[in-house]
């Protein structure tokens, strides 16, 4: 090639390269705000249909985030502060149409033992703090750590943290005053102070739950007649309907100056001010440092973003309904929430399950619906304060515990012992620690004993061995029933030994690989070893079928195993092997 040749492609693999450097921004602009990619495409229809859908989640957002303000500890208005922040930002990050942050349950419960040492800041701290871990997170592509949580540990957390908030409301419910710290100290405190119940409060309580129940079963249809229609958004409406009953009935009774139930109180009017997350407090007369804080949030500060991260990809996952899930992605939004989220008072925020389904079932399109659900939040904060403060406790007692029942999921002891009994410890390990020491270190726990599970299982990994007669020639059959690592290389090796010393015969030993797709150094160490105890005993030994991966690993090692290896059908191979084949073979495999 000539000089003149060389300098006319030079400038055209220049243009080349920066097209494509221009592209490679642009892909990574589409996956890491991903309104850049669906906004172009954006239409009318899908605006209408998203309004819908966030003025749907609007009113569930508003009494849940009353409520679940009041399980962290926290003043009510918080539990709006928390509301619409998310809503805004995950607009412009978020990848999934459905997923709604927001307040949760699980969120408050983890707050609460600190607000009540700290006050409310301590809660916007810990926000702010959650952000910046799950975006780092997010950064640096450390989603796979969620992969090591199985289901059933998750299971066993969500139904603890069910029963935990659930009855811890159940006094409200019953119009007893004071906080349950645990299941225990809600069932004693019921039964210690039954004397003590009101009877308007339970009355509305239980009035509500069963409205609630009512409401959800409705059977309205979003494609049906307008009858149909009307009734599928009474039930996805049912929290807000509910809230408004008991508030009007409660300001009605105010009229004539006798409220007979227990009431909210007044809430603070107004919009949060936009200011930084508060790096010390002073709380009962006390002033904390960021350090004093700090300290004191000990491991929350690590279990918290991880269990926000799990609830919010589960339940993206649960609606992508054959989509994929750039989970990366989710991490940095919803770390993003959460630091945005501090400055306006927020306490920590995940994926909510309830307002995803609300949602999914709405109709949304587009994250678009988010700047809705955030608008209608708003304006209950600057207008609507007022009318928050009739709404009677034993109603939203009734809303948290019909949302905690719906979070249980006792079936799951079911179905695990119908397909993996052994799963069972995790789940209850999770579940009894949960409620006895708090749901962090039931995690843990749960985490800890899956692990030690994992572990045995690699160190134990599923054997068949078994004598098989071969037309008259009796072999030893050995198959692994999964890959083999450095915890299962003696294992399989004395098991193999254990049986061949149990017999005076000396028969070929044949090592199926069908299912090991990989092995390590010290696996072929093992399988060098076993070759030369077998050869000892004059009993031959052939790895059949093994794939290419664990023949480089096993010959790289030693050399001479290579000889062993062997595929095609087993009676191909014994009528190859002078020594020990009869006339004629038929395998029996």
């Amino acid at each position: 090639m000539n000089s003149s040749s060389c300098s006319e492609i030079t400038p055209l693999l220049r243009r080349e390269m920066k097209t494509s450097s221009r592209c490679d921004v642009k892909d990574v602009l589409r996956r890491r705000i991903p309104i850049i990619a669906w906004l172009p495409n954006y239409s009318i229809n899908k605006f209408l249909q998203d309004c819908l859908a966030g003025f749907t989640v609007g009113l569930t957002v508003i009494p849940q985030g009353i409520a679940y303000a009041i399980v962290a500890g926290l003043p009510a208005q918080y539990g709006l502060y928390s509301s619409f922040m998310g809503c805004f930002v995950y607009l412009f990050f978020g990848s999934s149409k459905d997923i709604t942050v927001g307040p949760t349950a699980i969120m408050a419960l983890l707050s609460l033992p600190y607000v009540k040492t700290m006050g409310p800041d301590v809660a916007v701290l810990l926000c702010f703090l959650t952000g910046c871990l799950i975006t780092l997170m997010g950064v640096f592509h450390l989603g796979f750590l969620v992969d090591f949580i199985s289901m059933p540990v998750i299971c066993g957390f969500t139904n603890a943290a069910a029963l935990i908030i659930g009855c811890s409301q159940v006094g409200t419910l019953f119009g007893l005053s004071g906080r349950s710290e645990s299941v225990y100290d809600a069932v004693m405190k019921l039964v210690n102070n039954f004397s003590e119940i009101k009877l308007w409060d339970t009355t509305l309580g239980i009035l509500c739950i069963m409205a609630l129940f009512g409401l959800k079963n409705l059977p309205g249809k979003k494609f049906g007649s307008s009858f149909e229609k009307v009734l599928w958004l009474l039930s996805l409406s049912r929290n807000a309907i509910v809230v408004i009953t008991g508030t009007i009935i409660a300001y009605s009774f105010s009229l004539n100056n006798s409220i007979p139930f227990k009431i909210t109180g007044n809430i603070t009017e107004g919009l949060p001010p936009f200011s930084p997350p508060p790096f010390s407090t002073i709380f009962n007369n006390k002033t904390y440092t960021f350090l004093d804080m700090t300290t004191t949030l000990g491991s929350s500060i690590a279990s918290v973003p991880f269990i926000a991260i799990l609830e919010s990809i589960a339940i993206g996952k649960a609606f992508a309904k054959g989509r994929s899930l750039d989970a990366t992605q989710e991490m940095i939004a919803l770390g993003l929430c959460n630091i945005m989220g501090s400055f306006v008072k927020s306490m920590p925020v995940t994926g909510s399950f309830t307002r995803t389904a609300v949602n999914y079932a709405s109709g949304v399109k587009t994250p678009m619906g988010g700047i809705v659900t955030g608008s209608i939040v708003l304006l209950a904060c600057g207008l609507l304060t007022s009318a928050f403060k009739f709404i009677p406790k034993a109603t939203l007692a009734a809303v948290i515990i019909f949302a905690m029942y719906n979070m249980l999921e006792f079936h799951i002891f079911s179905v695990l012992w119908k397909t993996k009994k052994v799963d069972i410890i995790p789940l209850t390990v999770t579940l009894v620690c949960s409620l006895i020491f708090g749901p962090e270190y039931g995690m843990l726990a749960g985490i800890t004993i899956n692990l030690m599970l994992l572990l045995y299982f690699t160190a134990r990994p599923g054997l068949i061995i078994e004598e098989r007669t071969v037309d008259g020639l009796i072999i030893l059959f050995v198959s692994p029933k999964q890959s083999l690592s450095f915890p299962a290389a003696e294992y399989l090796r004395e098991q193999v030994m254990s049986w061949c010393d149990g017999r005076r015969e000396t028969i070929p030993v044949i090592l199926d690989g069908r299912n090991v797709t990989r092995i390590d150094t010290t696996v072929a160490k093992n399988l060098t070893l076993l070759h030369m105890d077998l050869e000892m005993r004059k009993q031959k030994l052939i790895l059949w079928k093994w794939c290419d991966e664990a023949k480089k690993t096993l010959t790289c090692y030693d050399s001479e195993t290579a000889n062993l290896f062997r595929s095609g059908t087993l009676s191909q191979i014994f009528s190859e092997e002078n020594n020990f084949v009869p006339d004629r073979v038929d395998v029996i495999i």
